[in-house]
């Protein structure tokens, strides 16, 4: 795996990786309803462009195909320079291997910041946990109509 900067190009791929993650990942913690509300498949791409270009935003890789130096992207992440962590997603097939432990110990490192803040899903609280960041409080967010539940946690 490597780890290198976002790049325009990538936004295709990502956002059908943020689609996906959400609806297999966190399928067992919301329902298909809440899913659809989160991640409906029509993301802005422009918007997210954008956000990912104001922010330090990784993308972790891997080669797909070696001779002709194609890669799939299996992970990324996005940090402000408050130490905001906005988004963090690792590709369904590559769970539990260490990627997004990776992206954020490079953003954690990256960014000159007093504390980190994150608004974390159910899915994802245990694992922010794990790396010392703490409930602030719980919080319902609206989407399309449809609340859903995550955490704002804070390390620091």
């Amino acid at each position: 795996m490597e780890i290198r900067t976002y790049r325009q190009e990538d936004i295709k791929d990502i956002a059908e990786l943020f689609y996906n993650t959400v609806h297999t990942v966190n399928a067992a913690d919301y329902t298909e309803q809440q899913l659809d509300a989160w991640a409906d498949g029509n993301i802005d791409l422009s918007a997210w462009n954008r956000s990912f270009q104001e922010h330090m935003t990784l993308v972790a890789v891997m080669p797909s195909d070696k001779e002709n130096g194609t890669e799939q992207i299996v992970g990324f992440a996005d940090m402000d320079s408050t130490g905001y962590l906005d988004r963090l997603y690792v590709h369904k097939d590559f769970q539990r291997h260490g990627i997004a432990t990776a992206l954020c110990d490079r953003l954690e490192h990256a960014v000159d910041a007093e504390k980190f803040t994150t608004h974390a899903s159910i899915t994802a609280k245990p694992f922010f946990e794990k790396r010392g960041y703490q409930v602030m409080r719980e919080q319902q967010v609206e989407r399309k109509g449809i609340l859903l539940t995550n955490y704002v946690m804070q390390k620091g």
